[in-house]
């Protein structure tokens, strides 16, 4: 395998002597390989394993945890040379205590392992993106066979159940004495499955176009009867006057139509009924998002997922970076007359669209 080879790196021996732009794209390299470094420890547990400090060779973290010395003593090679984990003089590694603070499944700041799935899950399709770009049209759903497995796991880290319902003053009240509830791309359905053990009087519907999605959500809430899921196309609702709360959870942007699915949320809903949008939060114009702290995850991955797979469909591909400026158009266009953004303080992803008619 040839690396770096270029006329510029060629002709700078010491990388610090580099023009800046171009020790930049070394840095870049470095950096998309370590975030598949940390996908694979994510997904192997290493990190949440190695959380308390201890200090092995690969033969022994290898009988520790069952798995092959070769292959663990190359990945500590790369996440020790990207400054993650530590070894010592004796060819020991460990993982320092600030830096496991948000490392692993379980990360007790919350896990930053988790989003660097996205790349393993997105690699495999690039093939099919560079067609798009001459022919046109777009990859499907079942291409992404782990799309569902990051989508619930990164889930866990953006929802809160507590923060997103005192968005709506008098709406735990509301649940607690009983009224419909439905989340539209629901997903594996653990959203509503934290509200439904919550709210016992309260009825909840999940839509969702996968059947592997909704086949997973019906086994895991079997022993909710407030609970049900039905496989749907949701460009396909009729329901009508028949919800007093509807959720949408990063599920509105990549949809083929998402004008007319707002339509049909904002037909669903009851007169007193209210619709919570959670949605990537950017600008409208890329200009406005140069600062943004996300920016080039979100147009990529919207490049490779969420604006490929609306035209597949024959959609508009809005895509990921919709932005809040077009969200409120097209919010107003469904007929929401009063619609107001949220920020929360535990999600710099997201923002929170309370919509009534």
């Amino acid at each position: 395998m040839c690396l770096a080879h270029s006329k510029v790196v060629d002709e700078y021996a010491d990388q610090s002597e580099l023009p800046p732009f171009a020790a930049g794209l070394l840095d870049t390299i470095n950096k998309a390989s370590t975030a598949m470094s940390l996908s694979i420890g994510h997904r192997l547990g290493l990190f949440d394993a190695m959380r308390g400090g201890d200090a092995l060779t690969p033969a022994e973290w290898s009988q520790r945890l069952g798995l092959q010395e070769r292959y663990l003593a190359e990945w500590f090679g790369a996440v020790t040379t990207a400054g993650i984990t530590h070894v010592d003089g004796e060819g020991r590694y460990s993982l320092p205590e600030e830096h496991a603070l948000f490392l692993g499944e379980d990360a007790p700041a919350g896990s930053m392992t988790s989003m660097m799935q996205w790349v393993g899950v997105l690699a495999p399709v690039e093939s099919e993106i560079v067609r798009c770009f001459s022919k046109g049209g777009g990859v499907s759903y079942s291409a992404y066979p782990r799309f569902h497995d990051v989508m619930e796991e990164e889930g866990k880290l953006t929802f809160d159940a507590d923060a997103t319902l005192v968005l709506v003053p008098g709406l735990v009240e509301r649940l607690e004495e009983g009224i419909d509830v439905l989340d539209v791309g629901c997903g594996r359905g653990r959203q509503l499955r934290v509200y439904a053990q919550r709210f016992p009087n309260s009825r909840f519907t999940g839509y969702d176009l996968s059947n592997e999605a909704i086949t997973s959500a019906r086994e895991k809430a079997a022993d909710l009867p407030n609970l049900r899921f039905e496989v749907l196309d949701c460009m396909r609702m009729r329901d009508k006057d028949a919800f007093d709360l509807i959720f949408t959870f990063d599920a509105i942007h990549d949809q083929p139509h998402p004008l007319k699915l707002l339509e049909n949320i904002r037909r669903a809903m009851r007169k007193d009924g209210v619709y919570i949008g959670q949605d990537i939060w950017a600008h409208t114009d890329v200009g406005d998002n140069r600062d943004h702290p996300l920016a080039p995850f979100i147009y990529t991955i919207s490049l490779m997922h969420c604006m490929t797979v609306s035209l597949a469909q024959g959609g508009i591909g809005l895509g990921a970076a919709w932005g809040e400026e077009k969200a409120l158009e097209l919010f107003a266009k469904a007929g929401f007359s009063e619609v107001v953004t949220h920020r929360l303080e535990h999600d710099m992803q997201n923002a929170y669209y309370v919509c009534r008619s």
